[in-house]
Formats: C-alpha cells, sequence, structure tokens
C-alpha cells in the first residue's frame, strides 16, 4: 500500500528524495521524523508470530484494580515518609497539604495527556510509542533511551535505600545477617549492599513469572503500604485532636515562607507523583485499554494525591513544622506525642513502600526496550516474548541484571536527578503529541497499487484545469477520500480529490507545525529566563517577556481555528479525550520544561553523557535497522514541520 506525501515533494534538496524503503531512510535527517503507524506494534506482533510457530504475544489479564495497584505501588515509594518532613521544614510549613494539592494539580495535566494517548494507542512502548507516532523516531528514540536510564537508576536507588529502613525495625545494621549487611572491599573503599542486589533478583524473578502474577504481588506489597498510611492517617489524627493540632496555632500563620514557599514547596513534592506511567506501559496486557487505562491512570494518581494530602495534614499539625525531623518526620511526629511504639508500624510501611516501589518501577523497563527492540532500534533479542509466561523475559532479566549490579557496587544518591528527566521528558513529549493528535493528525491517504504509478502530462493537464472546480466544491461540503471511494475505472477524479485535499492540508499541517514548534520555542525561553539566576533581572524580565509573547500568541492561534476532523479516525477513537486543549497541554509543557530546567547543571553534565552513548547506538545500530527502513508500508513521512 502507498500513501501519497506532499510534503515529500517540496523544499530544495530535498524534493529529490523518495519515501520508499532504503533510500528514503538515508535521505539527509529525514529519518529522524519518519513515523510508524498508529497499529504498527500490532503488525510487528503478527509479523514476529508469522516467525515464530509458538504465536506468543503478551497476556491480556489486567482490570482497573490491578492498574491500580500498578500505579499506586510505582508512586508511593518510601520518599512519602521524608518528602513531608523536607518541604515542610524549607518551604510550605503547615501549608504543606496545599503543596501536595498543587503538585497533585499539576501531575494531573500530564496524566490527562498520557490518558489520551493510552486510550488512542495503547502500545507497551508508553510515550515512546506515541512520540515514534507523533513527533518521529529521533524523538522517540531520545524518549525511550532517557527512560531506560529513569528505570534503571530508579530500581537500584529505591533497592539501596531498602537496607537502612530494614536496619531500623530490627535496631540496627549489625543485626542484619553478615551475607544481607553492607560490606567494604578492600583497597579500592567501596561499600556493597547485597541486601539491594538480593532485593532486585527477587522482583526480577516475580516480574518473569507473569503479569498477571507480578501483579497480584504488587496488588499484597501495595495493599500493606496503604494500610500503614491508613494507620498514620487515624491514630495521627486522634492525636491531632487530643492535642488540639499545635502545630497550626503558630503565631507565624499558615504560610511561613510566603504563597511563593508553598509553590517551591509544589515543585518538590511533584516529583512524589512520578510513576502513574507505569500503568500506560502495560497498555498491551490490558483487557479493556480504551476504557481501563484512563480509568487506571486517574483512580491511581487520585488515590495517591489523597494520601499525601491526609499524611501531610497529620504530620504538619501534630508537630510545628521547624520541630519536624526531616530524616524521619512521620515516627518523630508520634514519638513526640508518646506512641514510641507506632515506628514500628511506620518502618514496616516504608519497607513495603520501597518494595511496591521497586516492582512498579522495573515493571516498565523491559516493555520499553521489548518496543524499541520491536521496532528495530534495538537488537530483536529483547522484543522475545516467553512462551510460558508471556512476558519479555529477556529483557526483564536483562533490567534485573543491570539494576543489580548497581545497587550491590554504587550509592546512586547522586544520580537521583537523573530519573527525573527520563519522566519530564515523556511528560513533555505526550502533551505536545496530543497537540499533534489534535491539530495535525498524520493520517495517510491510501491508494490502491493501480493508482500509485506517476501521473502523465495529459493526466495533469485535466487535473489541473478541474482544481479550481473541485476547491469550489470542498468550500461547500468538506469531503474526506476514502480508499473505497477509489475507483480503477475512473482514476481521474479519485486522483483529482487526493490532490486537492492533500494540498490543502499540506499548506494547513504547515503552518500548525511551525506554531506548535513557536509554541515550544516560546516555553523554553520562558522557563529559561524564569529558572536562571545569574541574567541580570532587566535580560530576564526582556526573556520572559519574549517568551511569554511567543506563547501567548501559538495558544491564541490554536484557540482560533478549528481541530483537524481526522482526529476522530486517528486512533482508536470513541476512548477519553484529554479536556481544554490547547491550553492543558501548553501549560504541562511549561511545568515540566521548567522542572527541567531546574534540575540543575551537574544533573544535566550526566545525562548528556547518557543520552551521548545513545546517539552513537542510534546512529551505528539503530537507525540502520529500524523496521521503518525495512517495511515501506510502516514508513510515514513526518508533516510535523516537513
Amino acid at each position: 500500500m502507498g500513501f501519497v506525501d506532499f510534503d515529500s515533494q517540496e523544499g530544495s534538496g530535498s524534493g529529490t528524495c523518495k519515501y520508499g524503503g532504503q533510500q528514503g531512510s538515508s535521505c539527509s535527517w529525514r529519518f529522524l521524523t519518519r513515523r510508524k503507524k498508529v497499529n504498527s506494534h500490532v503488525e510487528d506482533n503478527n509479523n514476529n508470530n508469522s516467525n515464530n510457530s509458538h504465536g506468543v504475544q503478551l497476556a491480556k489479564e489486567l482490570t482497573i484494580p490491578h492498574l491500580m495497584a500498578i500505579g499506586v505501588g510505582a508512586t508511593i515509594g518510601a520518599g512519602v515518609y521524608v518528602l513531608v518532613g523536607t518541604v515542610a521544614r524549607e518551604h510550605a510549613g503547615p501549608a504543606l497539604p496545599l503543596s501536595f494539592m498543587v503538585a497533585g494539580f499539576a501531575a494531573a495535566l500530564s496524566a490527562l495527556c498520557y490518558a489520551e494517548l493510552a486510550s488512542r494507542f495503547p502500545s507497551a512502548g508508553s510515550a515512546y510509542h506515541y512520540a515514534y507516532i507523533c513527533l518521529g523516531e529521533g524523538v522517540a528514540w531520545l524518549i525511550g533511551w532517557s527512560l531506560v536510564l529513569e528505570y534503571g537508576i530508579g530500581g537500584a536507588a529505591v533497592a539501596r535505600s531498602i537496607t537502612p529502613n530494614l536496619a531500623a525495625v530490627i535496631g540496627g545494621v549489625d543485626n542484619l545477617p553478615a551475607f544481607l549487611s553492607y560490606q567494604r572491599i578492600p583497597g579500592i573503599d567501596i561499600v556493597v549492599d547485597p541486601l539491594a542486589a538480593f532485593m532486585v533478583f527477587i522482583v526480577t524473578w516475580v516480574l518473569c513469572t507473569g503479569i498477571k502474577e507480578s501483579t497480584m504481588v504488587q496488588s499484597i506489597v501495595t495493599s500493606v503500604n496503604i494500610c500503614a498510611l491508613m494507620f498514620v492517617i487515624v491514630v495521627g489524627g486522634y492525636l491531632g485532636f487530643k492535642s488540639g493540632w499545635v502545630g497550626y496555632k503558630l503565631s507565624t500563620g499558615y504560610f511561613p515562607f510566603g504563597i511563593d514557599g508553598m509553590i517551591a514547596g509544589s515543585a518538590t513534592a511533584f516529583f512524589a507523583y512520578i510513576g502513574f506511567d507505569a500503568v500506560a506501559s502495560t497498555a498491551e496486557e490490558v483487557k479493556n485499554p480504551q476504557k481501563d487505562l484512563p480509568l487506571g491512570i486517574a483512580a491511581s494518581l487520585s488515590l495517591c494525591c489523597g494520601l499525601y494530602m491526609m499524611v501531610s495534614i497529620v504530620v504538619v499539625g501534630l508537630v510545628p513544622y521547624f520541630d519536624i525531623n526531616p530524616d524521619t518526620p512521620i515516627s518523630s511526629a508520634f514519638a513526640d506525642n508518646g506512641l514510641h511504639w507506632a515506628a514500628y508500624i511506620i518502618n514496616v510501611g516504608a519497607i513495603t513502600a520501597l518494595c511496591s516501589s521497586l516492582l512498579g518501577g522495573m515493571l516498565p523497563q523491559p516493555r520499553i526496550l521489548m518496543a524499541m527492540g520491536r521496532d528495530g532500534l534495538l537488537p530483536p533479542f529483547f522484543s522475545d516474548i516467553n512462551k510460558h509466561s508471556y512476558v519479555p523475559v529477556k529483557s526483564t532479566v536483562v533490567t534485573g541484571l543491570v539494576a543489580a549490579a548497581l545497587g550491590f557496587f554504587m550509592d546512586v544518591s547522586q544520580l537521583a536527578g537523573m530519573v527525573s528527566v527520563g519522566t519530564l521528558l515523556a511528560f513533555n513529549a505526550s502533551a505536545i503529541s496530543v497537540l499533534i493528535v489534535r491539530y495535525i493528525p498524520p493520517v495517510e491517504v491510501s491508494l490502491p497499487p493501480s493508482l500509485q504509478e506517476p501521473i502523465d502530462a495529459e493526466s495533469m493537464e485535466y487535473v489541473w484545469s478541474h482544481l479550481e472546480t473541485f476547491e469550489k466544491d470542498a468550500k461547500k461540503k468538506p469531503f474526506i477520500v476514502k480508499e473505497d471511494d477509489v475507483s480503477v475505472d475512473y482514476p481521474l477524479i479519485p486522483k483529482n480529490l487526493a490532490i486537492d485535499t492533500l494540498v490543502h492540508n499540506a499548506k494547513r499541517k504547515k503552518i500548525i507545525g511551525y506554531v506548535i514548534a513557536v509554541i515550544c520555542l516560546g516555553v523554553f525561553i520562558l522557563t529559561f529566563a524564569a529558572a536562571s539566576s545569574f541574567f541580570l533581572s532587566s535580560v530576564r524580565f526582556t526573556l520572559c517577556g519574549v517568551g511569554g509573547t511567543l506563547v501567548f500568541s501559538g495558544f491564541v492561534f490554536l484557540t482560533c481555528i478549528d481541530q483537524d476532523d481526522a482526529r476522530h479516525k486517528f486512533g482508536n477513537s470513541g476512548g477519553f479525550t484529554c479536556p481544554l486543549v490547547p491550553l492543558l497541554p501548553i501549560i504541562c509543557i511549561i511545568i515540566n520544561s521548567y522542572l527541567l530546567i531546574s534540575l540543575g547543571g551537574a544533573t544535566w553534565v550526566r545525562v548528556s553523557v547518557w543520552l551521548a552513548l545513545g546517539v552513537i547506538i542510534y546512529v551505528f545500530y539503530g537507525r540502520n535497522h529500524s523496521s521503518l527502513k525495512a517495511d515501506d508500508a510502516n514508513y510515514t513521512p513526518s508533516s510535523f514541520l516537513a
């Protein structure tokens, strides 16, 4: 099946490039913008099955409760047992619940974008898959490679945190068995953590048993964590009413650091909500993805936000914010009120939170690797699905080995900032993808093979002589060219309709593509100036004005034009749709970009090393082995700034 694309015939120098097979993929930088078809992951599965006698696919076992267990387990880690103290002491004070509410609202913006894309393009690749369809192969590789970094370091960091929390329950590190306690390697001064590696191996084994089995374990561990948090809320609430909520009766008021402090606290608290994207990575294993995925994302995020706010209400009410212990805020607050024994329950909750976070954090990475291997960007080894457990066992084992090695040898706390880069880049790509889906969906106009030959001079003369007539008819009543409408017996009329439609759509898509690019540029200028304190005030205000003007102009333009009707047939229609487009995605892009820039130069230097390694792998392997290069049917040139 061939596709007509007038963008490929425009522009000097690039007009001679053909979008067929290997020649198109090697032309200039076009390979960075080649995009998958919506259902390409289904076709890839079918192709894999035709070469595999077992016909193995991912098992569709998950429902809304399973998705909630994955989302809540991946989101609520042990950070809640520490983060409330840090944010309250340094930023928010008694306004800590509002910080979590604002952070939850900001996370919900990204969740709404994810919900539409997950419903429209259900695939194990999550944001990587969405970017591959809407933004092109280059951006998709960047997102996928960044997510691999996020889940790898995140899993190692969580595993490394289990040992001190377990030691707190049993009375110290010295009480741990020798083979599980910290060990110092002589001569190289490295402290290894055998328990971290041991826990990673256990989680890897659980994940290899099957998605239903691993989700059941996740549900049990997450339920224990939620019970511990409910204990904090109920018993802490009783203590608060008994003591009179001394934490709120302060002369400094409810906002000791001002509204700005509360907002700054929400920026820190935002990272406590990272994890709901793990739900989207299981899309191919959901029984009813169009309905269950949006509900699973929304329910897990809402539950997490409610728990965070209620726990923070209790903690800052029991103890004045300046007396909260930043390392053990919850257990210390209970101890100050005479309940020293409650520390054991809270520490058990922290351990189960770490285990559920480790399980939820390691679940998406094998599926990202599987999707990239299925697309040819990584070796096919990663795309293999086990015939017994129906999960990508090889990718899971590789993920486990890397996470275990990092957790065993390295204290990855200094690399924790790198975890956020992949998630925030994925959030931004999802928000931009929503704008593209709504305004310039890359819908192909397909023609049967008999109509794919070059149009001769006589036919072109007839076409252009009647182009004006069809343009007038199109203004009176818009039409859509369908494959069923193309008649082999009367080829001139269908060709004319297709050309007319594509010419006008190409111009519209180009303009809107540039507008979306201008919005992204304006967001970068605005957030960079806002987050950069080394500029003079006059320079910062000027840059903020320029960036804000670009963003506002693009927003007004998109608001004043109609969304493309083709969006209703792009992907799986009839599912969840993100509200308040284009306002909501643009706000989402601004928030995520600001947080990305605020991560600091040291974090970006480390991330740049990883991204440079990814560029080398893509240039020497992924670009040449991409399935879009070998399969013409999957190759769709990007119209976004084409």
